[in-house]
């Protein structure tokens, strides 16, 4: 999840040393030379803790005793800003975790997976970067859902979660009405980006689900009329106040936190939140429901994205090595069950299913996105595709500033297509 901005190089470089840990690693193995070392950038989150990590990877090692891993941490949630910083310091890591393969992949920086080391991944081509895979595509998400807080619900009169996109607007004045924040978000990429990519999954993706290609062939738009009615409804959510437009500051761990202690009626997230909701350590004290962003006729519509595992560094010293810990990470049974309980993800693996020590959250949430399978309303979620499916390298972070924009007032969606439109064309 990302964004939050950018340390200078010389901070980085010390950041990356301080950040730094060896996991599963044994000296004297070491100075014999029998051990071969990677380095594995990862990223933290309330779900994701320090203890979540080095536990997945000392399965992995092992497993794999003739590898040890130096664990990095990226400082912010902007693990891709951070993996370009530390491929322009050099030190640009043996394998990485959800960082986005856009730039590295066509500057020649990952390394590309064959369909024979991909043939355990039920969408074994998502987020192919022209036509190669360079990303395990290893998680199904649903981005978003919108959890919402029931006890806030009755206090505001409200019975039912809203079905059509104009049941929320009605919901979020009577939310208003008492006093209470309709919508928790924060900053982008990851606080508010789940909101964004609900609208335009029901006003874009809904009639055209392959509008990111187009926009790459120069067959769309983001000032075509579709796309500046998804924007306006978040601008308008932001004037109305429903958005609080003050807590664009507000980093991931603090927006999801402020949902938990009860400072907003809904939230919408991805699937990741069911972890935080069913772990006793964090669950709320009020009970939460779940609803799909509604369109303006149904809530049907389920944006998802499959991919956000493992990438290689096609440059790794010990590439084979490599390979072969990152391949080992996403396939154990343990680190995939882990995920479903802490993290909310939907293991893309064949022939898995999710432990019995799932939670209601995730259940419920599992059974929204099956239910959207079904239905066959299942579309991208905008600025969080990967690869030919999402953004042109560089663009992710120019909407994801555009969306700030927007909930502050400081451009109007016409201002905001406009840019987008004209950084695309530079390419």
């Amino acid at each position: 999840m990302r964004k939050l901005w950018a340390l200078g190089l010389a901070a980085v470089t010390a950041v990356a040393g301080l950040s730094a840990c060896s996991v599963g690693s044994n000296s004297g193995n070491n100075s014999t030379g029998a051990k071969k070392e990677i380095t594995f950038l990862v990223f933290e989150t309330p779900n994701l803790t320090p203890q979540y990590w080095d536990a997945a990877i000392k399965r992995v090692t092992d497993k794999n005793p003739d590898i040890t891993v130096k664990k990095l941490v990226s400082p912010t949630q902007d693990r891709t800003a951070y993996a370009k910083q530390l491929l322009t310091a050099g030190n640009f890591p043996d394998v990485m975790i959800a960082v986005s393969p856009a730039g590295f992949a066509e500057a020649g920086n990952l390394y590309a997976w064959t369909d024979d080391e991909l043939k355990d991944f039920q969408f074994p081509h998502n987020g192919a970067v022209n036509g190669k895979v360079y990303q395990l595509p290893a998680n199904t998400q649903t981005i978003p859902i919108v959890y919402y807080n029931k006890d806030l619900f009755t206090q505001a009169g409200i019975s039912s979660p809203p079905t059509t996109y104009a049941d929320v607007i009605a919901d979020s004045e009577k939310l208003k009405a008492k006093g209470i924040t309709p919508f928790v978000t924060g900053g982008v990429h990851d606080s508010i980006g789940p909101l964004v990519a609900g609208v335009f999954g029901t006003d874009v993706y809904a009639k055209n689900p392959n509008w990111m290609h187009d926009r790459r062939a120069g067959k769309a738009k983001f000032s075509d009329p579709d796309v500046k009615k998804a924007f306006g409804k978040v601008a308008d959510l932001a004037a109305k106040g429903y958005i609080d437009k003050s807590t664009v500051s507000r980093d991931y761990a603090a927006g999801q936190q402020a949902f938990l202690d009860g400072k907003g009626a809904m939230y919408a997230m991805g699937n990741w939140l069911a972890g935080a909701i069913d772990d006793t350590k964090t669950a709320p004290k009020f009970q939460v429901g779940q609803f799909n962003w509604p369109g303006d006729a149904d809530n049907k519509t389920v944006s998802a994205f499959t991919g956000g595992g493992l990438l290689v560094s096609s440059k790794a010293k010990n590439l084979e090595a490599a390979r072969k810990f990152a391949l080992g990470f996403q396939l154990d049974k343990d680190n995939l069950d882990n995920s479903a309980v802490a993290d909310g993800l939907f293991p893309a693996i064949k022939g898995y299913s999710p432990p019995s020590k799932v939670g209601p959250t995730y259940k419920a949430g599992y059974d929204l996105y099956a239910q959207g399978v079904k239905d066959n309303k299942i579309v991208p979620a905008f600025i969080f595709e990967a690869g030919d499916d999402g953004p042109i390298a560089g663009m992710t972070a120019k909407i994801d500033s555009s969306i700030i924009d927007l909930v502050t007032g400081r451009k109007t969606v016409d201002q905001v297509c406009q840019f987008l439109d004209d950084e695309w064309a530079k390419g």
